[in-house]
C-alpha cells in the first residue's frame, strides 16, 4: 500500500507540470512534441492511432513525472516521450494501480523513449517519465493505441 500512496502523492505534485498552457508553446516545447510525434509515427506504420492531446512540462532528474491513465484490456498501447537538450536520455515505465512495475516493451533513443504495453485487465495505470541523463528540459508525452 505504501508504494501506491507514494505514487499517488507524487502524481499530485507532478500534476502542475502537466497543466502547462498549450496555447503558448515555446520553440523548445514544439521541438519536444515534434520529436515525440516522429517516434510515435513509426508505431502508426504498424496500425497504431495517435491519440489527440499530449502532456508537456519540464523534466528534471530529481523529479520524475507521473501520469495516471485509464487503459482497456486487450488494447495495445505505446507511450512516447521526447525532451530537448540539455536532456540526453529519458525512460518511460508503466505501473499498475497498486504501484507495481508491469511487464512492458521499451524503446530508447537518447532524449526520446517509449513504453509498449498490453493490459490484461482494464483500469488505472501510471506512467513514469524519468530523466536518466542530462539537465532539466521541456518534454512532451503522447500515446498511441490499437
Amino acid at each position: 500500500m505504501k508504494p501506491l500512496l507514494a505514487l499517488i502523492c507524487s502524481l499530485t505534485l507532478a500534476s502542475a507540470a502537466f497543466a502547462q498552457d498549450p496555447a503558448t508553446p515555446t520553440d523548445t516545447d514544439v521541438s519536444a512534441r515534434s520529436k515525440a510525434l516522429e517516434v510515435a509515427g513509426a508505431f502508426s506504420n504498424d496500425g497504431y492511432k495517435i491519440r489527440d492531446g499530449y502532456w508537456a512540462g519540464e523534466i528534471d532528474s530529481s523529479k520524475p513525472q507521473l501520469l495516471e491513465v485509464n487503459l482497456f484490456a486487450g488494447n495495445e498501447y505505446w507511450f512516447t516521450a521526447a525532451a530537448t537538450p540539455p536532456a540526453r536520455r529519458l525512460a518511460v515505465s508503466v505501473y499498475d494501480e497498486a504501484g507495481k512495475l508491469v511487464d512492458f516493451q521499451t524503446y530508447n533513443d537518447g532524449p526520446a523513449a517509449a513504453a509498449g504495453f498490453v493490459p490484461e485487465k482494464s483500469g488505472r495505470y501510471f506512467l513514469k517519465l524519468s530523466l536518466v541523463e542530462g539537465e532539466k528540459a521541456p518534454f512532451c508525452l503522447i500515446y498511441s493505441y490499437k
